[in-house]
């Protein structure tokens, strides 16, 4: 199982650590800029589109959770069911937030509290940024359908052709055409949309997959969305749960002194960074662990979650290291602006301890996802989120300022693997 595990978990690992790279690039490409500014707006840009699109986020873990258990039933044509339904809401909602974009753009102006010049900076990059949502919302179920049939080197073969195009075209328009943070927004939407094409060659000729076919067979048939939009829903609430604590955590510390606030969220990037590393094992452990699910066999399921934790714990501290020997030159790649370098270092600790706390919490979402065990999570979160994050940041950062943040934080992330060891049995085991 060991073997399994490894050769899916390192295209994997590879293919996420690619992801926040979307973002990085445009963080660093602004960390560069001759005003402080700049780094607020990109990181409240980027976390805004992290909380629109990855709102939806749920249709990658749902399709990836269903799509495993039917890969292990060996249902072929509910995979291709599972593909189509997730393609048609991604569609959907893609466009839908294109039409509503101005009411979008002004619930923003009125939520968040920074500086003209700053917000300014923020609309330029939404203008543009807000059509890559059909492309992104439809990433989600490429990827999701690709990880549930274990199909991990075409995700990592999609994601470095996203990345390669965002950083070049990225690099271009902000460095030689002084296009700032509109050219860092114009990359990503050509990346986004190279990935979806690239992503629907795959699904349509490689895996010969007919859309308007399936279509016309489904009229008037029992394709049973209920099951598909019941996981969805409840994965839309866990995901919103996540995105509402990080962007909390964002815009508050906007409101800091500039120099801290900058620092604070250059320091996410490396929680971004680990999380997304310590994904790709909790990606592996959603497709075997659904395959099993999928299968009926609770003995090689517990199996399969002792080894997941066994090699997560590993990449946890494997991360914790490296932070602790390279956090201080990390800074220095995000940013040569020396009072923001200031700021942040006395907070590298908590990023130091992240990976290797936070992996618990991953490794258990990545089990749960597989084996659509959809309402626990979405309760571990909810619990996590507004019975522990929030009370905890309120009286800790009165009582020891930033510190207090960034320890509200870490007992989020703690009460997450918690609740969801306590729940395993049932929402997970006592199914089989």
């Amino acid at each position: 199982m060991y073997k399994e595990f490894i050769k899916l978990t390192v295209p994997n690992v590879l293919t996420n650590l690619t992801v926040p790279l979307v973002s990085l690039v445009d963080v660093v490409l602004m960390g560069h800029m001759d005003d402080s500014n700049y780094i607020i707006a990109i990181g409240l840009g980027v976390a805004l589109f992290n909380l629109l699109y990855w709102s939806f986020g749920f249709l990658r873990m749902g399709t990836t959770g269903q799509v495993a258990q039917s890969f292990g039933k060996g249902d072929a044509i509910e995979i291709q069911r599972i593909l189509i339904k997730g393609i048609c809401i991604a569609t959907l909602l893609g466009l839908i937030f294109i039409l509503v974009q101005q009411p979008i753009l002004y619930l923003i102006e009125e939520g968040i509290d920074v500086s003209n010049s700053t917000f300014l900076l923020i609309k330029e990059y939404f203008d543009i940024r807000i059509y890559t949502a059909p492309a992104s919302i439809l990433l989600f179920v490429i990827n999701g359908w690709l990880l549930g049939l274990h199909k991990s080197k075409h995700a990592l073969l999609l994601a470095v052709i996203i990345n390669v195009v965002n950083i070049i075209i990225s690099y271009c328009l902000v460095n030689y055409f002084g296009l700032g943070i509109q050219g860092a927004a114009i990359g990503t939407v050509i990346a986004q949309y190279s990935g979806m094409l690239v992503g629907g060659y795959f699904i349509f000729k490689e895996y010969g997959i007919d859309l308007l076919s399936y279509v016309r067979s489904s009229i008037g048939r029992n394709t049973n969305w209920d099951q598909f939009i019941n996981v969805n829903k409840d994965l839309f609430i866990r995901t919103l749960c996540l995105l509402f604590t990080l962007t909390f955590f964002k815009v508050n510390s906007a409101e800091l002194e500039l120099s801290l606030g900058a620092g604070n969220l250059l320091l996410l990037e490396f929680i971004s960074l680990s999380a997304y590393g310590i994904d790709g094992l909790a990606f592996a452990a959603e497709s075997i662990s659904g395959k099993y699910f999928g299968q009926g066999r609770l003995d090689l399921l517990k199996k399969s979650v002792g080894v997941a934790f066994r090699i997560g714990l590993l990449i946890g501290l494997a991360g914790s290291i490296v932070y602790l020997v390279f956090g201080s030159s990390i800074l220095g790649l995000l940013t040569n602006q020396t009072a923001v370098i200031k700021a942040a270092i006395p907070y590298l600790p908590w990023v130091i301890i992240a990976p290797l706390i936070h992996s618990v919490a991953f490794i258990w979402d990545g089990i749960y996802i597989g084996c659509t065990a959809s309402k626990q999570m979405m309760w571990s979160l909810m619990i996590s989120t507004f019975v522990i994050f929030l009370p905890s940041y309120y009286l800790f950062s009165w009582l020891i300022g930033n510190h207090g943040i960034w320890l509200a934080f870490t007992l989020f992330m703690v009460s997450r693997g918690i609740i969801q060891t306590v729940l395993v049995k049932k929402g997970i085991y006592n199914r089989l």
